[in-house]
């Protein structure tokens, strides 16, 4: 380290290590009743102080929090050693130690007994009787309270000469233990549990896993923070566990609804110290005035218990840390919208974030208050009910609420109400969906707040930082702490590095607040950024996937702002792969919104993507919306674009008399532009739909035309492509020798433009034709060479083509194992991309079956 020196420390090696371990063996002792060992090793750990620790070091809060926890337990080890040197009946060794002590620390009863007796031992009875004064003296200054009702007893039992204290008589052992007990022993405050609780068995054992782990260290407290968005059901799952384990903690359980996001307002912090103290026996007219007095009884109070500390519905760190514990064997759960990361950092919390439901838990919650019988008989129905809820429990509970108190509702009509996004929150208007989630909004500041209203105007399924700077018009590292602060109160998710989802309920209350408190005008500028952000990064990520084809001319961009663009293939792919389903529906929310130009461009890049993986219904589905959207604006371009790439998934789903209008109106379309390029692209797919159809010398004379107009205009890369589908076409007529030569020079020009995907096309019809001429072996050679080149093009649709004709081919050669092995592979992608060839494959595989 610059300036300083890092000292490596071992397992075992540091002096405070070696304290705890001193301590917990001599503690675990004294409960044995094997005195000698007790004293010896509290003896040692005692013996390693020297001094406060870190004195010599600044202490900023946190760490004066953790010297003040190990303070504490030094203490408590002192105090067990004066316990074991009095069980030896050395009571004249621990009177000198246990005064220093309490001069430093006056308010420690349990020392003060300790001191009583030993001062009762050494045959100093109006000694003891005066510590007793002296106690209750300093106990009635500081916190108002009375001695607890041990130290009384002792008081009494000194007065009158029992024999039970005598070092010498047949009770003789340890000293009574002086602890500051409460009036009330076992303040039992949790409220009742939620009925029917379902599920949650992953979080019930981390929770049980914490409270076992804390059982091993009873001087450490542990500290659980239950987080999540509202509605989940943390305090559900809180109170549900802790009343499962309440009799894990002999000294009670105390509970509080801090209200952190009630609209009645926040709990304060000391009026929750008030009601614990109250209910650990402090009368009101005793409790202190001040917080940090309130907080130093009510940790003196617990040091030596072992309860259970709920503190539901916290706001944040801050509200919570007052009410911790400092010390001693109590466990701490607290439940929060907030993710609670400073006391997560700070006090060493536990994290445990809490998500929705699964559909199996969802239907068991329903299942329970409806009634198994009624679910049974409407499963497709409770699905629905499932879906629409969100897997949110409270929305499940609002749903169920609604169904049991009309038993003769189908569950169907019940499901039908929660369809529509937009009329869903008012379906769960009973249990007050909204205010529920308001009371997270209103606690959000004012830039976060914004930022979660114009988030509504995403159509999701979830968004970047970079497409959320877009929304809210600021840069990338402004918007970055509002969606921390989105992320933290869990109105947001992130739920893979950099993405960000909305709960679906949560996205419709975002969205109403959206239509209701964003002006017109301001939402539609939200949008039109958005829109150009996903635009002008797709459409260079569009021209890396498909260099070849022939760009569009897009829209200008809106500013001039630094775009973090992707730079090569791999990194494209990568980009579509990751929003591939936010594309989708940013087309058809395009088109919705009045930017219609914006819709079939981003359709036209997101088609690059779609095309050569198969994804034919995706691409069907956008390029309707990018045909009607360009020709409500009277876009030649868009809708020559638009018809062409529609027919083409039209072509491959199998509906060839509609492929073939559309690509007519695009032929017609192209030629009124002006477009050679585009009646050239047109030409080559018609040439493949006739070729379907059967009609190949009509395919042969589209082929030869789209080649006249790229050789006109220079396109070599589509020449290269027609020269292929042609030499394809001659393959299929039976003239090999011609087909050879048309796709050799293909492949030449396209080795020579580093077009690696119309190589592999290439390759795929050589194979085809070097297999009809009866050469095996070249055309293997050529189908793998194409299988790896669309491979490494993520052309799946097409290696799957090639990955069936090599089957084929391994066939014919007599090589079995190797022709199911492509068959296999084929079929395995066809069913991925949902096409029916998958099953002409199987068909494949099972005729090498043994008959």
């Amino acid at each position: 380290m610059a300036g300083g020196y890092l000292l490596r420390v071992g397992p075992g090696e540091r002096d405070l290590d070696l304290f705890e371990a001193a301590a917990a063996r001599g503690r675990d002792a004294l409960a044995a009743s094997e005195v000698d060992r007790a004293e010896a090793e509290l003896c040692a750990a005692v013996g390693l102080w020297r001094g406060a620790p870190l004195s010599d070091l600044p202490l900023r809060s946190a760490l004066a929090r953790r010297v003040a926890q190990v303070e504490e337990r030094r203490l408590l080890a002192e105090e067990d050693y004066a316990e074991a040197v009095l069980a030896l009946g050395a009571p004249a060794e621990v009177v000198h130690r246990l005064r220093d002590l309490l001069e430093r620390h006056p308010l420690r009863q349990r020392a003060w007994g300790q001191l009583m007796v030993g001062l009762y031992r050494l045959g100093d009875v109006a000694g003891a009787l005066e510590a007793f004064r002296q106690a209750r003296q300093v106990l009635a200054e500081e916190t108002g309270l009375d001695p607890a009702p041990e130290l009384a007893t002792l008081y009494g039992d000194i007065l009158h000469h029992r024999p039970g204290l005598a070092a010498n008589s047949d009770a003789d052992g340890p000293a009574p233990k002086m602890e500051p007990a409460p009036l009330i022993q076992h303040p039992e405050q949790l409220p009742r549990a939620v009925p029917g609780f379902v599920g949650r068995s992953n979080e019930l054992a981390v929770l049980d896993a914490l409270l076992d782990g804390g059982a091993q260290e009873p001087t450490t407290v542990v500290i659980s923070a239950v987080s999540g968005m509202a509605g989940v059901g943390k305090t559900a799952l809180a109170l549900h566990w802790a009343h499962r384990v309440a009799d894990r903690f002999p000294d009670g359980q105390l509970y509080v609804n801090l209200r952190g996001y009630d609209e009645a307002g926040v709990a304060a912090p000391s009026d929750a110290l008030s009601g614990f103290l109250e209910a650990l026996g402090v009368p009101p007219a005793r409790i202190p005035a001040g917080m940090e007095a309130r907080t130093g009884l009510y940790r003196s109070l617990l040091a030596s218990r072992r309860m259970l500390v709920v503190l539901d519905n916290a706001r944040d760190s801050t509200q919570v840390r007052p009410l911790l514990p400092g010390v001693g064997g109590c466990m701490v759960v607290v439940t929060s919208r907030d993710r609670l990361s400073g006391l997560i950092a700070a006090e060493c919390a536990r994290p445990l974030t809490l998500g929705v439901l699964t559909a199996e838990e969802s239907m068991s919650l329903l299942a329970g208050r409806l009634g198994a019988g009624r679910i049974a008989t409407e499963l497709t129905a409770v699905a629905d009910l499932v879906d629409a809820a969100g897997r949110l429990p409270l929305a499940l509970s609002i749903v169920a609420a609604r169904a049991a108190t009309h038993p003769t509702f189908p569950l169907g009509a019940i499901a039908a109400e929660l369809h529509s996004s937009e009329a869903r929150l008012d379906a769960l208007a009973d249990g007050d969906v909204r205010r529920v989630f308001s009371w997270s909004y209103l606690a959000l500041g004012p830039d976060a707040a914004r930022l979660f209203t114009l988030l509504g105007l995403h159509p999701g399924p979830d968004l970047t930082a970079e497409a959320a700077a877009a929304l809210a018009g600021v840069s990338t590292a402004a918007v970055t702490p509002r969606l921390r602060e989105l992320t933290r109160l869990h109105l947001l998710t992130e739920h893979a590095p950099g993405r960000y989802a909305f709960h679906d309920l949560l996205r419709a209350y975002a969205s109403e607040l959206a239509e209701s408190s964003e002006h017109a005008d301001d939402r539609a500028a939200a949008r039109q950024r958005l829109y150009d952000h996903y635009l002008h990064a797709a459409y260079p990520a569009a021209l890396l996937l498909q260099p070849q084809w022939p760009p569009i001319e897009p829209l200008p961009p809106l500013s001039a702002t630094a775009r973090r663009r992707v730079t090569d293939h791999d990194n494209a792919l990568a980009w579509f792969t990751a929003e591939h389903q936010v594309l989708v529906r940013v087309v058809q929310q395009a088109a919705e919104n009045g930017f219609e130009a914006y819709a079939w461009q981003i359709a036209w890049t997101l088609n690059t993507f779609v095309a050569p993986r198969g994804l034919w219904q995706d691409q069907l589905a956008t390029q309707r919306v990018a045909l009607a959207a360009a020709e409500k604006i009277n876009d030649l371009a868009g809708q020559a674009a638009a018809n062409r790439l529609l027919s083409r998934a039209l072509t491959r789903l199998g509906d060839h008399g509609n492929a073939e209008h559309l690509l007519k109106r695009a032929l017609e379309l192209h030629e009124r532009l002006g477009d050679p390029t585009g009646q050239a692209q047109t030409l080559h797919n018609y040439c493949e739909l006739c070729y379907l159809d059967g009609r190949v010398d009509e395919a042969l004379a589209h082929g030869r035309e789209a080649l006249r107009l790229y050789r006109l205009v220079g396109n070599s890369s589509g020449e290269a492509r027609t020269l292929n589908a042609i030499g394809w076409l001659l393959a299929t007529t039976g003239d090999y020798a011609q087909a050879i030569e048309s796709c050799t020079e293909a492949l030449a020009q396209q080795q020579r433009s580093g077009d690696r995907n119309g190589q592999a096309a290439t390759l795929d019809s050589l194979g085809f034709a070097y297999d009809r001429l009866g050469d095996r072996d070249r055309a293997a050679e050529c189908y793998e060479q194409a299988i790896q080149l669309f491979r490494d093009s993520a052309d799946r649709f097409h290696e799957a083509e090639t990955l069936v004709r090599l089957g084929d081919t391994r066939e014919a050669m007599g090589d079995q194992k190797a022709a199911a092995v492509a068959w296999r592979q084929a079929a395995r992608i066809f069913e991925d991309v949902g096409d029916p060839a998958a099953e002409e494959a199987r068909r494949r595989l099972e005729r090498l079956l043994p008959r």
